[in-house]
């Protein structure tokens, strides 16, 4: 099957700055495969660039945690099952304790100035719902970081940055489907009118549901992907 690379978009961003962000978004919506090493000779025919930018792309990309380095270069980095199930714990534990240290003490509430503006883009996206992308995955992030943030305490967000990067790579596997992407943006609105109103019985139960859903969807089609890609030798035992 042959890939097709979009041309880099012009822009007064550097030129390794547009490389990053193509690169990023492709190694996102799974057009390099994880057993294929991202030689820069390679990449840089993709682009249309030389091989500096793409040095620098890699570099931003490796300390992000989207490329994983071995002792014959860089590869697509993608978590274990077994790390994904635990990364996702950590991630839930981390985003519950932002309701639950707000339900615990009646003078913690959630930043109106911060969650309300977030909530509004998603009340958007309920009006104009998006097609089904990896692209998603930025939008989520933003919201979860945002709601943690909105707690009161920001070594919480903090905390969960690091999860993010590190389960990034398969979360493109949760926004595949209309549905999926219909039911994030209904709970996404649900938890954070929660939150805001004080209802966090509601909203806790709510975002349990919603990341266990989110952890089955990306563990099981991550299986998938891995016997399919040991199938056609694209990844090494």
């Amino acid at each position: 099957m042959t890939v097709e690379y979009e041309p880099l978009p012009e822009t007064d961003e550097p030129l390794a700055a547009r490389v990053y962000m193509a690169l990023r978004a492709d190694l996102m919506a799974g057009k390099y495969e994880p057993g294929k090493r991202l030689g820069e000779e390679r990449l840089a025919g993709n682009y249309g660039v030389s091989r500096t930018p793409v040095r620098e792309a890699l570099s931003r990309l490796n300390a992000d945690g989207l490329v994983s380095r071995e002792s014959d270069g860089l590869y697509p980095y993608r978590p274990r099952i077994d790390q994904l199930n635990d990364l996702y714990e950590v991630r839930l534990t981390l985003e519950l304790r932002g309701l639950a240290r707000a339900a615990a003490d009646p003078e913690i509430r959630h930043d109106r100035d911060l969650l309300g503006p977030e909530l509004d883009r998603w009340y958007a996206m309920r009006q104009s719902p998006p097609e089904p992308s990896a692209g998603m995955v930025d939008a989520d992030e933003r919201y979860h970081l945002t709601l943690l943030a909105a707690s009161g305490n920001p070594q919480l967000a903090e905390a969960l940055k690091v999860v993010n990067n590190r389960i990034r790579p398969a979360r493109m596997f949760d926004y595949f489907t209309a549905e999926r992407m219909a039911a994030t943006i209904i709970e996404h609105i649900e938890i954070a009118e929660g939150a805001l109103e004080g209802r966090y019985e509601e909203s806790t139960k709510i975002l349990t549901r919603h990341i266990e859903t989110s952890r089955s969807i990306v563990v099981t089609r991550a299986e998938a992907a891995l016997s399919w890609a040991r199938l056609a030798g694209a990844v090494r035992p």
